[in-house]
């Protein structure tokens, strides 16, 4: 990965941790989870909004053919 082997990334992980401390780098990791979970019920939320939608077309499509079929049978 990118030139590097695991003793590599061992070291830069540790120099990590040193620098910025297990509390920061926990938050960090809290902070990231919180913004991936925003954004999941964010596209949850565009889904049911689309089904919404999808669900009134219908609604407008069944309406208009019961008018047209009422327009019909007043012809007749």
């Amino acid at each position: 990965m990118f030139g590097l082997s695991a003793g590599h990334l061992i070291v830069l992980l540790v120099i990590v941790v040193l620098i910025f401390g297990t509390s920061r780098l926990k938050t960090a990791g809290k902070d990231l989870g919180d913004a991936v979970r925003g954004f999941r019920q964010g596209l949850q939320g565009d889904e049911d909004a689309q089904r919404l939608r999808d669900e009134r077309r219908n609604d407008d499509v069944d309406s208009r053919s019961r008018d047209t079929s009422d327009t019909d049978r007043d012809r007749r």
